[in-house]
């Protein structure tokens, strides 16, 4: 035999192999497949466990979030290359199947395996728990669902968009993270149409629960500051953080002292580097004196950024008054805005925040009118009739203007806690990144719209998206807590640039072009060797604390899942 005749044989084969391995560690790590594997154990006919099903499922949503119709050609291109066929087994990944392992799932115990998952990765990684943040967001659905489920399955349901979509059914999704890494390790779905006053001592109940203690920090929006939910906690030993609301009589008589001119004497100043803008402070000052009418801390806050987006906003919000009054001017006397009543709600819609001096002026004409339809003649009988026109005219409010600009910058803290004013700030400041999470799950793993049509499949599928947040979440903690502590830079973003802070997609595109190679003989294929493994590659994996091996030692059917 020639060499000719054996090149006529021999072909190359290339396999993905990107972050999928790292991935795959971190879902190995917290036993997430032996966890479903035990709450789910799979008929000995399938050729798939459900648990290996669902792994890749929440590979997926980490890496590439395809619907299920594409979930089977995604997995098939790690298959080990030993044939250049379409796999037998990626039919095991194919809609229907994907669809059936939900049903599975929903009917399991998810808080059972939630729990689980949770204290695992607080176990492994070590997570702090002194301080839990909570909020909530919206997931929208995409189809047409009538609202009839069983007692156990969330209402898909219209409510308050917080995405600004009111045309589109919805759930609440809540999530609580750590504030070491704003890890999630709970989450809660409730009504589309719940609203989330309501929701917060059952959370805290559970996540009571879950810790197995009361003294955990819990920190949350305005929503939690109702008499009830920090009764509740305060009474059953817990602590809280919150936003005191604007229509609390302790911050319209606050605002009055500052609007009469009355000096505050700020009794702290505490700055926080910029996180925007390199050798630039964001700077507070901090005053205390006298508590809520149940008895809790006010910590009033004086923020200088927050000072300069007031004014901003002010600016927007007389901008667009002025406009919209503008606007308003050639409408009046005609269809809805023919009376004075009419107009003054209108006007007292643009104006709502008082900016303007808005002046109504009426005009009376006096004429004569026929008293009869028809023809005039001679004998014609006339009437006087008064006709009433209306027109504006308006001019800014300096004085309103001058006690806004008072209160720009200022915040209240209500709280519980006996911390110092700058820890009380410094607890509440972490809340922001909690809505950086649901950004990810929105941006980066596509959580909405959901395309799904059983409630029951999209219940599972909200599991396997809080799994997948959880294993985000998990990586850019652990990559930015050892750069932390080896200070160094990544060159990682596009164009070459440093970063210290990488994100989970700076990542998952650094190790995109990484491969398995084959060749391969008639029927015959040869081991596998790894592409486009760099010794930056290699850094990332030791700050991740990921053994090298887990890439270099990839063998076949690399990419399943440890059930054993």
């Amino acid at each position: 035999m020639t060499l000719a005749d054996i090149g006529k044989d021999l072909s190359s084969v290339m396999k993905d192999v990107d972050v999928f391995p790292l991935v795959k560690y971190y879902i190995e790590q917290l036993k997430i497949d032996q966890i479903l594997a035990v709450a789910m154990p799979t008929p000995l006919e399938s050729t798939v466990s459900h648990a290996q099903t669902l792994c890749v499922m929440i590979a997926n949503i980490v890496i590439a979030k395809h619907p299920l119709y594409k979930i089977e050609n995604w997995v098939s291109k790690y298959f080990d290359g030993r044939t250049m066929d379409k796999s037998e087994e990626s039919i095991q990944y194919n809609d229907d199947r994907c669809g059936r392992v939900l049903d599975k799932l929903f009917l399991a115990d998810r808080n059972t395996l939630l729990t689980q998952i949770s204290a695992k990765a607080i176990e492994v990684h070590q997570l702090e728990l002194s301080q839990i943040n909570n909020d909530s967001t919206s997931v929208n659905f995409a189809g047409a669902y009538n609202g009839d489920t069983a007692d156990n399955v969330v209402n898909l349901t219209y409510g308050f968009s917080k995405d600004h979509k009111p045309d589109c059914k919805q759930v609440v999704f809540g999530l609580s993270t750590t504030s070491d890494g704003h890890v999630p390790i709970s989450y809660e779905l409730f009504d589309g149409n719940r609203t989330d006053d309501t929701t917060h001592i059952g959370t805290w109940e559970s996540l009571r629960n879950f810790i197995g203690r009361t003294d955990f920090v819990y920190i949350a929006d305005s929503k939690l500051c109702t008499m009830t939910n920090l009764a509740h906690i305060h009474t059953n030993g817990g602590k809280f953080i919150t936003i005191l609301p604007r229509n609390r009589t302790e911050v319209s008589a606050f605002h009055k002292q500052l609007q009469t001119g009355i000096q505050i004497a700020w009794q702290e100043e505490y700055k926080v580097p910029s996180n925007r803008k390199k050798d630039e402070f964001t700077t507070y000052k901090l005053y205390e004196n006298g508590v809520t009418s149940e008895g809790y801390r006010i910590i009033w806050i004086h923020s200088d950024t927050k000072a300069q987006q007031d004014l901003a906003t002010r600016k927007r919000r007389i901008d667009k008054a002025l406009a919209q009054l503008i606007e308003l001017k050639p409408k009046l006397n005609k269809r809805q805005l023919k009376t004075m009543v009419q107009i003054q709600a209108e006007v007292k819609k643009i104006n709502r925040h008082g900016f303007f001096r808005v002046i109504i002026t009426e005009h009376k004409i006096m004429h004569k009118k026929q008293v009869s339809p028809g023809k005039p003649t001679v004998n014609t009988e006339y009437k006087e009739v008064e006709d009433i026109t209306y027109t504006l005219s308006w001019e800014q409010d300096p004085d309103a203007i001058t006690r806004d600009i008072s209160t720009d910058g200022i915040f209240p803290l209500i709280n519980n806690t006996t911390e110092t004013k700058i820890k009380v700030l410094q607890r509440y400041k972490t809340q922001p990144f909690l809505e950086k999470r649901f950004q990810t799950s929105k941006s980066v793993l596509e959580i909405a719209p959901v395309f799904l049509k059983k409630p029951e499949r999209i219940e599972a599928m909200m599991f396997l998206y809080f799994t997948a947040l959880m294993i985000v979440s998990l990586i850019e903690r652990n990559i930015r807590k050892s750069l932390k502590e080896t200070p160094t830079e990544l060159k990682i973003l596009p164009g070459n640039r440093n970063t210290t802070s990488p994100t989970w997609s700076n990542i998952k595109e650094f190790f995109s072009d990484l491969y398995l190679s084959f060749i391969k003989y008639k029927q015959q294929v040869a081991a596998p060797k790894l592409c486009g493994l760099s010794q930056l590659h290699q850094k990332i994996l030791k700050l991740l604390k990921i053994p090298i091996e887990v890439y270099a030692e990839l063998q076949d059917n690399w990419w399943k899942f440890n059930l054993a």
